[in-house]
């Protein structure tokens, strides 16, 4: 195809997942939805599990193969800003407030998970077209437990956020122990994909490289930052200079964690973290979180989709493989954390929720899994089947929240607990 021709091929295609993410997204948030929900489902519609499945010529016709390396820059894009978006969102005084009295339910999210894990590779690893054919037990093992213990963090956060229980003992204990969680799931995840092909000298400078560059982000660059947020904060504007230089920053953290052996988006989620709080970050926040969220994000879902394949599922070995995953990571995460919980000393209707809130995977399942895909960790069976799971416990959240907690929560939540959660970049989930 010629440039002209590829330009228009891929506005079209852009104008069809534009249209389509907001359609389903709307449909999501008219049956309670979170948006997030009915934008992944919209990327496996466009996919070959639906058009190309009824509607081939047409499918094909809109994702032309030439434009697939477009919308994969996009979509990249999109997901390292959102991480960075996520990191910018994660309250890091929260974190260390609530960090001892999570760290049981954390604990439990994440050991009960990888224990399961460990358990369902003994046995996944015997079936075609899950794993890549070298990869040892023991890579598989930590892929399936980070992919069963990570949480919708942002997904978590608006949540708590829009029903205003940021200050609530249940919200606090939520918050803590999901960043948690997510925060050993992406260390594990990275450890995975360092060691995966690679050696244990790719693998030591992978990690090492990784703590280096965090320890620096969180010390020097922070410190770096500070007069420029000091100086937001006084005179309420950022100037395009400095917004310039975040971007910058941006870009060069998502190469030096690529050039260590680690995914882009670690980068730009220490990046995140390490920036100073205040004007300056809610203004790079309010700037970058719509175009994210609104353009970029939904290619990545397309993207995504354009690799489902869920008419594999047609097989009863693999559609029961798909069951047991799904009802083994629901156990494994919800119910250890309803009991950590519980043991805790927290009430069954708290635990419950904790338990509800903690089992989303939502958008971060979908980055680790693409992750895994694109490092060939994992087959195109395994990425199927882990886009339905992400899909199924993303549904669940909200219903079974507002089933045990929901109504509760409107009577005894105080509005003015409500800390300042900024939920513009979270929309996404």
């Amino acid at each position: 195809m010629t440039n002209p021709e590829l330009a228009w091929a891929f506005l079209q295609q852009l104008v069809v997942i534009l249209l389509a993410a907001q359609l389903f997204g709307y449909l999501a948030k008219f049956i309670g939805q979170p948006r997030v929900v009915g934008e992944m489902i919209a990327g496996v519609v466009l996919g070959p599990s639906l058009l190309g499945l009824f509607w081939p010529q047409l499918q094909q016709s809109i994702f032309v193969a030439d434009t697939m390396p477009m919308l994969y820059t996009g979509a990249q894009i999109g997901v390292g800003l959102y991480m960075f978006l996520v990191g910018l969102e994660f309250n890091t005084f929260l974190f260390r407030q609530q960090a001892r009295s999570a760290i049981g339910v954390s604990l439990a999210g994440m050991i009960v998970p990888f224990i399961v894990g460990a358990l369902l590779c003994l046995w996944l690893l015997g079936q075609p077209g899950l794993f890549a054919a070298d990869i040892s037990f023991a890579n598989a093992a930590l892929f399936m437990g980070a992919a069963i213990a990570i949480t919708a963090f942002p997904m978590l956060a608006r949540i708590i956020y829009e029903r205003k229980l940021a200050g609530t003992a249940l919200g606090t204990l939520a918050l803590a122990a999901g960043a948690i969680d997510d925060a050993a799931a992406w260390v594990v995840l990275a450890v995975v994909l360092a060691s995966f092909g690679g050696g244990a000298v790719l693998a030591i400078k992978a990690v090492i490289g990784g703590l280096i560059y965090a320890a620096f982000m969180l010390t020097k660059a922070r410190g770096w930052l500070q007069p420029l947020a000091d100086k937001a904060d006084k005179t309420g504007v950022l100037t395009q200079p400095v917004f310039l230089l975040v971007l910058l920053l941006w870009a060069l953290s998502a190469y030096a964690m690529e050039w260590v052996g680690l995914h882009a988006v670690f980068g730009g989620f220490l990046l995140g973290i390490a920036m100073p709080r205040g004007k300056m970050s809610e203004i790079v926040s309010a700037r970058l979180s719509k175009i994210t969220v609104f353009l970029l994000l939904p290619m990545f879902f397309t993207y995504s989709g354009l690799k489902t394949q869920l008419d594999v599922l047609g097989s009863w070995q693999v559609f029961s493989t798909a069951l047991i995953i799904l009802a083994a990571s629901v156990f494994a995460k919800g119910v250890a954390c309803w009991a950590a919980a519980r043991i805790g000393g927290a009430d069954n209707r708290t635990a419950m929720a904790v338990g509800a809130l903690m089992n989303s995977r939502g958008l971060m399942e979908l980055i680790i899994i693409n992750i895994a895909l694109s490092y060939g960790v994992i087959q195109q069976g395994l990425f199927s089947i882990m886009v339905l799971m992400a899909i199924v416990t993303t549904l669940m959240a909200t219903p079974l929240f507002q089933l045990v907690y929901g109504r509760h929560m409107a009577k005894t939540a105080p509005a003015a607990a409500a800390q300042d959660i900024n939920p513009t970049a979270l929309k996404a989930g």
